[in-house]
């Protein structure tokens, strides 16, 4: 029953796809091989996403949570200030992008029209941003 339950919602969600991108789609086959081929990605997708979930849950079971240490503590305050200073230490430009991205979630597209800037800058100037912040934090970081 449940199998039955989950092919159904797989449909149900590959023609709530289709509808959402009805104007922008483009089928380069037949449509019935679309719907194939789309249901047959979602099923995978959902497969892989079992997968890891079960991988989580059985790693979870493996290892009991226990407390942090004093000196887990006070080293995991101190990464998080190092890693403040050397965001505010970043370039104007890059430290605005990078918070819209790692701090808001926003895809670079996003940033673009928002800051009002080509997607490309957005790019460059989180570039930037990243190596500014991996040779600032380059102690903290596994070699």
């Amino acid at each position: 029953m449940r199998e039955r339950a989950l092919a159904e919602e797989i449909a149900q969600d590959v023609m709530l796809e289709l509808w959402r991108r009805r104007e922008s789609l483009d089928i380069e086959q037949t449509f019935r091989g679309y719907l194939i081929r789309s249901t047959r990605n979602r099923a995978l997708n959902h497969v892989r996403h079992q997968k890891i979930v079960a991988r989580e849950a059985a790693t979870a079971s493996l290892d009991p949570p226990s407390s942090p240490s004093a000196e887990d503590e006070m080293l995991g305050k101190e990464l998080e200030r190092t890693i403040r200073n050397a965001i505010d230490d970043l370039p104007e430009s890059c430290k605005e992008v990078f918070e819209l991205s790692r701090g808001q979630g926003l895809k670079y597209a996003e940033i673009a029209e928002v800051l009002k800037i080509s997607v490309k800058t957005v790019e460059k100037r989180m570039g930037q941003a990243l190596a500014e912040l991996r040779k600032s934090l380059g102690a903290w970081l596994p070699r």
